[in-house]
Parts: C-alpha cells; structure tokens; sequence
C-alpha cells in the first residue's frame, strides 16, 4: 500500500514538476546538454584519430626497422661467404652467428610491423566511424539550434496571444461587474412595476383608498354640474344627462 502510495506522490510531483517549468528554460536545457554531447564525441574522435596517427609514426619506424635488419642480414651473409672463400672457418662462423641473430630480429621487426598495420586498419576504420559520428552529430546539433528558434517563435506567439486573451477576459469581466445587463435592468423595471401596482391595489383595499375614490367621484359629479351652469348662461343648448332633459321638458 505504502509503495502505491509513494508511486502515486512520484507521479504526481513529476506531472507538476513538468507543468512548472518553463518551456524556454527546457528549450536551453535541451540544447547545452545536446552541446556537453557533442564535445564529448569530439573528444573521443580526437583520441581515435590520436591513435591512428600514433600507429602511422610507428609503422613508419617499425619499417625502417625492418629494413635496417634485412640489409644487416645480407651483409653478415656476404661477410660469411667472403670468409668462406678466404677459408677462413672462424669468420665464416663469426658472420654466420651473426647473420642468424640479424634474422631473428628481422623476423621479429617484421611480425611488429605486421601487427601494427592491422592496428592501423582498425584505427583507420574507428577513425572514419568517429568523424561520421561527429559530422552526424553536429547536423543534429544544428537541427536542434533550428528547432530552438522555431519553438521559441512559437512560444512568443503563444505568450502574446495568451497576453490578449487575459486582456480581453479582463476586459469583459470589468464590463460584467461594472455595467448591468440588459436583463437586470428589465428585470428591475418589472419588479418596481410590480410594486407600485401592489401599492395601489393595497390602498385601495384601505379605508382611506375608498374614502378617496369617493371625493374623486363627487369632484365629477360637480365639475359636471358647473359645466351644465356655464352652458345655460351662454344659451347652449340642452344638457346632455337624459336625467336633467326630463326634468326641462316637464317643466315646460
């Protein structure tokens, strides 16, 4: 259970971790550490190269060793022969010793050689493959230098658009806060409505709402009666209440 745990926090720190970090700073990274490789492999083919070089100078000796060694073997041979011809057995046996003992060495400055010319195929051969490894590398080096630039344009591009996004977020979330809504604004209108309605529906439902109802029709009733006044003092005509014309007619 505890290693369940331990895995999960491992993960999760990692995935945070991950989230944090700035993408330019990963850029760089990716890059010196691609750099620390390239100079390591430099290093590397350098000494590789080194060696072969090193192998082309002792070949070079070792063939001038070679060469010394055959031509003192021939000319302990020659000697050997002269002594023979003078009947001279100590010589002959003298340069004869001599010969044998230039031989083995011959025999031996040629086995160096040899040796050392297949280290140098090989050499030459992981000196080849170093280079290749470095010209590879270095192309690699110069795609990832590219790459940098295209993902660091991206990366501008994306801050900026990020930058106007916040800015018009902001922008409409000053405008939420501070200026109502259209629906707010009907919304209120409809509730004052509302209200003032209540109001007057409770009023009239009082004493003094009906009390004032009554007054306003006797204001009618009178402001009706003057009018009638003001028309028969100017001689015009009848009234036009049915009730007051019966009452004329009567009279008459």
């Amino acid at each position: 259970m505890f290693k369940r745990i331990w895995a999960y926090l491992k993960a999760l720190f990692k995935s945070s971790a991950e989230k944090a970090m700035d993408p330019e700073i990963e850029i760089q990274a990716a890059i010196d550490e691609a750099k620390k490789r390239d100079q390591q492999l430099r290093n590397q083919a350098a000494k590789v190269i080194a060696h072969r070089t090193q192998l082309e100078a002792k070949i070079e000796k070792a063939a001038e060793d070679v060469g010394e060694a055959r031509e003192m073997a021939k000319q302990a041979l020659l000697k050997a022969e002269d002594a023979k011809a003078a009947g001279d057995v100590a010589a002959q046996e003298k340069w004869t010793k001599a010969a044998q003992a230039i031989a083995m060495k011959l025999q031996a400055a040629e086995n160096n050689l040899n040796s050392l010319k297949q280290q140098y195929e090989v050499a030459t051969d992981q000196a080849e493959q170093a280079k290749e490894a470095v010209q590879s590398n270095a192309m690699r080096l110069q795609e990832l230098s590219a790459k940098r630039m295209e993902l660091l344009g991206s990366l501008q591009q994306a801050k900026m658009q990020e930058a106007v996004n916040q800015a018009v977020q902001s922008m409409s979330s000053t405008m939420e806060d501070q200026l109502p809504s259209l629906d707010k604004v009907e919304e209120k209108i409809e509730q004052r409505k509302s209200e003032a309605m209540a109001r007057a529906e409770l009023h009239e439902a009082t004493p003094e709402g009906a009390e004032a109802e009554l007054r306003e029709a006797i204001n009618v009733a009178q402001a009706d009666a003057k009018l009638e006044e003001l028309k028969r003092e100017l001689g015009l005509g009848g009234s036009t209440d049915t009730s007051t014309g019966e009452a004329e007619a009567t009279e008459a």
